[in-house]
């Protein structure tokens, strides 16, 4: 799976969450909380969202690590490469 795949995946889980969200106007390297305005119930919303696309799990402690768009991009790139694996189909 691309780097590209794999922020595709992630807007859609975050589209979920934040329905106007515009892609366009995410700032990558931003946290993700302030440029969308989101709680920590969107934001467990995002992750359970992340799991169901990707199959993976994500331990509370690593949430932190989930801050920007890029973050999660790598995060989820690691974890699969990590389990060798794609994410289970849609």
């Amino acid at each position: 799976m691309t780097n590209d795949e794999i922020r595709s995946q992630v807007l859609a889980a975050l589209a979920a969450v934040v329905p106007e969200l515009d892609p366009g106007d995410l700032r990558p390297d931003r946290p993700l909380r302030d440029e969308l305005d989101i709680d920590s119930m969107d934001f467990l919303n995002f992750t359970i969202g992340l799991h169901k696309a990707f199959g993976i799990e994500i331990p509370e402690q690593d949430y932190r690590k989930l801050d920007t768009l890029n973050a999660c991009v790598d995060y989820v790139a690691a974890a699969l490469a990590a389990r060798g694996a794609s994410p289970p189909p849609r």
